[in-house]
C-alpha cells in the first residue's frame, strides 16, 4: 500500500483549526481537534442512567505508581486521574475542547497574556473549595527544579501567574501562544487542593466524580461516586468503579467475554476479527495521533552518530509493521510525531521507506561494517510490542544490523527501563496539538525527552512555531520541524496507530468518543453508563 493510499484511508481527515475560537472561549465556544472515531454498529445511544459497578481491565499499572501527578506513566493512572480529578480544560466526546474547572478563557492581544475564569462551585474531596491558589500550586508542582514531570517543558513559557481574585487568573507567557488552553487538557494537570503553596496529592483527593476507596499499586484501584460532585447528575453515572491491572491482552479479552470485566483497553489485533464477533462484545476504533517508538539514546557513544541513526531508520519496514503488527489499523510513520490527522501535518515531506542498501551506506559512513544492539521492550507497552521488535530485528538483518530483542518485565518498565537503556521501545498517546507532543518529548532538556536529543535548531523552530500566530507561517515551520526530525532525530516512529478497545454491550456511551486516548479519552468512568 502506498503512502498516498494509507493517508486517504484514514477515517478522519486533516482539518484546520479556528484560531479565534481557541483564543476566546466561553461555555460553548470551542476549537475542534483533529481526531476521529469509528464506533461499533448498534452501540447504545440511550439516555444516561445512574448505578452499577464498572470494571475495567487495563494493560498499565505498576507497583511504583502513586497519586503524584508529575508522573502518571500509562493508561491505568491516566484513567484513574480523570476519575478522581478534573483539569481546567476538557477534550469533549466530539473532540472539541471546552471548559471544565475553567469557566472560560480569553487571550489579550498578541496571545502572550491569558485570563482564565474559574468555577466557583467546586469542592475537593477533602472539603477545600477550589480556588486560584490551587491552580498556582498545581502548576508549580510540575515546574520544580528536580521534577520529572512531562509537563515541565509545556509549562515553561509561563513567566508569571497572577490571581486577580479567588476565581480569576492571569497568565503571562514569554511569547504569544495560540494553543495555550490545550495545555490544560492533560491528565497530569488535574487539580489538587493546596496547603501552604503546595498541593496535597498523597490521598488522591481531587475534585472529580469519584473518591478513592482502595489503591493497590500494580494490582487495582477502586473508587466510589462523589455525592457532592459539582457536575451533578450529568457525569459520573456509575455508583463505583474498579480498575484492574491485566497485562495480557488474551486475559483481558477472555475476561470481557466471560463477564468478569465490563471494558478493556488495547485489543489484540491478531484476533480482533474473531473477538468482534463474540456475543455481547463491542469493539471500538478511534483514530488520533497515538504512535509507537523505538528510541535511541542520542547521548550514547553509539547513537551520537547521526549516520548510525539513519541506518537504523532505513532498516525498518514500516509498511510491514502496519500490516503485520497493526493489521492496517493506522498509518505509516516518518520518524516525527505530527500525525496525518493533526493540523500542520505536511504530506509533501518525502516518506522514508525500507532500504537495507541505504542502511548499509549510512553504516559505512559511520565507519562500520555491521552493528549490534540490544532493543528492550515489554508486552505491556502495546499489543504486539515484542512481535514488533522481532519484526524489526528480521528487517534489519539484511543491512548488517544485529538486533537482540530483550523482553523486559512489564512491572516497572517506565521507571527501570524507559530512558535507562541505549535503545528501547515506547509509545505516545495523542496530544491535541503538535506543540504539546514536541515540547513534551523532543525539546532539549525536557524531562520526558526519551532520547535526550539536543538539537538547537529544532528547539528554536519549536519555540518559534509556538509563538507564531499566522497559520501559514506556522505550517512552514512545522514542515521544517518534520523534515529535521526525520533526518536528524533520534526516534524511530514506524507507525501511527488507532486506539482499538472493547466494551460489553451492557455499557452505553455518547455517540462520539474522544480519540486523544483510548477509552473515550481515558474518561470512561466519568462518561459511560450501564444501558
Amino acid at each position: 500500500m502506498s503512502r498516498k493510499d494509507l493517508l486517504l484511508d484514514q477515517p478522519s481527515r486533516r482539518l484546520g483549526l479556528d484560531r479565534r475560537s481557541v483564543l476566546k472561549a466561553g461555555t460553548a465556544a470551542t476549537a475542534g481537534l483533529l481526531l476521529g472515531s469509528t464506533l461499533p454498529f448498534g452501540a447504545a445511544r440511550a439516555e444516561p442512567k445512574r448505578g452499577g459497578h464498572l470494571r475495567l481491565g487495563l494493560r498499565g499499572g505498576s507497583t511504583t505508581d502513586t497519586f503524584d501527578p508529575s508522573f502518571y506513566p500509562d493508561v491505568f493512572m491516566g484513567t484513574l486521574a480523570y476519575a478522581i480529578g478534573n483539569a481546567l480544560v476538557e477534550i469533549k466526546p466530539d473532540n472539541s475542547i471546552g471548559p471544565e474547572l475553567a469557566e472560560s478563557w480569553e487571550a489579550r492581544p498578541g496571545a502572550a497574556e491569558w485570563v482564565f475564569k474559574l468555577r466557583k462551585d467546586v469542592t475537593f474531596h477533602n472539603g477545600k473549595p477550589f480556588e486560584a491558589e490551587d491552580v498556582i500550586a498545581t502548576i508549580a508542582h510540575h515546574r520544580t527544579e528536580d521534577t520529572k514531570s512531562g509537563m515541565k517543558t509545556p509549562l515553561k513559557p509561563i513567566t508569571d501567574i497572577r490571581a486577580e481574585d479567588k476565581h480569576t487568573l492571569v497568565f503571562t507567557l514569554d511569547a504569544g501562544n495560540a494553543d495555550f488552553p490545550y495545555i490544560f487538557t492533560d491528565y497530569r494537570l488535574i487539580m489538587f487542593p493546596s496547603k501552604d503553596g503546595q498541593i496535597v496529592w498523597q490521598e488522591g483527593a481531587g475534585s472529580g466524580g469519584y473518591r478513592v476507596i482502595e489503591f493497590e499499586p500494580g494490582v487495582r484501584a477502586q473508587v466510589e461516586r462523589n455525592p457532592d460532585y459539582w457536575r451533578g447528575d450529568t457525569h459520573a453515572h456509575f455508583d463505583s468503579a474498579e480498575l484492574i491491572t491485566m497485562t495480557d491482552a488474551a486475559a483481558r479479552q477472555n475476561a470481557l467475554m466471560t463477564g468478569a470485566i465490563d471494558a478493556m483497553d488495547s485489543v489484540d489485533l491478531k484476533t480482533v476479527g474473531f473477538f468482534a464477533k463474540q456475543p455481547g462484545v463491542n469493539v471500538v476504533s478511534t483514530t488520533g495521533a497515538l504512535h509507537y517508538t523505538f528510541a535511541m539514546d542520542s547521548q550514547s557513544k553509539e547513537f551520537s552518530n547521526n549516520d548510525l541513526r539513519l541506518a537504523m531508520k532505513y532498516a525498518i519496514d514500516r509498511e510491514d509493521f502496519l500490516r503485520r503488527i497493526l493489521k492496517g489499523y493506522g498509518a505509516v510513520g516518518n520518524d516525527h510525531p505530527v500525525a496525518p490527522t493533526m493540523q500542520f501535518f505536511a504530506p509533501e515531506v518525502e516518506q522514508r521507506v525500507y532500504d537495507p542498501d541505504r542502511a548499509k551506506h549510512h553504516l559505512k559512513k559511520a565507519g562500520m561494517d555491521g552493528f549490534a544492539i540490544n532493543l528492550s521492550t515489554a508486552e505491556s507497552l502495546y499489543n504486539g510490542a515484542v512481535d514488533a521488535a522481532v519484526l524489526y530485528r528480521e528487517a534489519a538483518a539484511p543491512a548488517g544490523i544485529d538486533i537482540t530483542v530483550v523482553r523486559e518485565p512489564s512491572d516497572g518498565y517506565w521507571s527501570n527501563v524507559w530512558k535507562k537503556r541505549t535503545m528501547f521501545a515506547g509509545y505516545w498517546g495523542a496530544r491535541p496539538t503538535a506543540d504539546l507532543i514536541l515540547s513534551t518529548a523532543y525539546v532539549g532538556g525536557a524531562p520526558w525527552n526519551e532520547t535526550s536529543l539536543e538539537n538547537e535548531k529544532l528547539d528554536q523552530l519549536i519555540a518559534a512555531a509556538r509563538a507564531e500566530l499566522d497559520n501559514d507561517k506556522r505550517a512552514e515551520m512545522y514542515r521544517d520541524i518534520q523534515i529535521l526530525m526525520r533526518d536528524e532525530g533520534s526516534t524511530i516512529i514506524p507507525a501511527y496507530a488507532s486506539n482499538v478497545f472493547a466494551l460489553s454491550d451492557k455499557v452505553a456511551h455518547n455517540q462520539a468518543m474522544s480519540a486523544n486516548w483510548e477509552l473515550d479519552g481515558r474518561r470512561a468512568i466519568e462518561r459511560w453508563w450501564f444501558a
